[in-house]
């Protein structure tokens, strides 16, 4: 796991160095500002869920609820001052982080952003696959799951808010970068 989050790092860096766009994680500065509008677009994203869903859009509601996951952890890769340009990565670095004891964090709401290479392992960022490229509009499943994926999503969100809106310094270890 370690390896896999310093892979981010260094990669990233290779690529900065090239003047090519990254594909990884950036050592940048904390930004809380950013953390709370990550916070504030999270929610603004569950709020969509019910338009959509209002509106019979069911196909959309699948990529909110998993943007709304995603924006939860940009709020806390922020936090710790780091850039992300990479799903992987980022699941990876909460995964480390978690496991490290930085941050509490569920480790459901990790593995539904995490992007799975193997085609048996799914995740969220499948269903919102499928879901946007997919020729339904409507959704008996997405109909039957709105109410827990949106209780998901609420917690991830509170969890997220304790990270981001608690007094505690977050660093990442400097084993991972340098």
């Amino acid at each position: 796991m370690t390896k896999e989050v310093r892979d981010c790092f260094v990669l990233a860096l290779k690529d900065e160095k090239k003047g090519k766009k990254h594909k990884g994680l950036l050592i940048a500065k904390p930004d809380n500002k950013a953390a709370e509008e990550y916070i504030a677009k999270a929610k603004i994203n569950l709020q969509l869920c019910d338009l959509y869903k209002a509106q019979g859009y069911d196909y959309k509601i699948p990529e909110e609820w998993f943007y709304t996951l995603y924006y939860c952890a940009l709020a806390i890769l922020s936090k710790f001052g780091i850039e992300s340009r990479s799903q992987k990565c980022t699941a990876a670095f909460l995964r480390y982080a978690k496991a490290n004891s930085l941050i509490d964090y569920d480790d459901d709401f990790i593995d539904r952003i995490t992007v799975y290479s193997s085609k048996e392992e799914k995740s969220d960022v499948d269903e919102r696959e499928a879901a946007r490229y997919g020729s339904s509009i409507t959704s008996k499943e997405v109909e039957a799951k709105h109410e827990y994926m949106n209780n998901i999503c609420k917690k991830a969100i509170s969890q997220a808010e304790e990270i981001v809106f608690s007094d505690k310094e977050f660093k990442v270890p400097k084993d991972l970068y340098e």
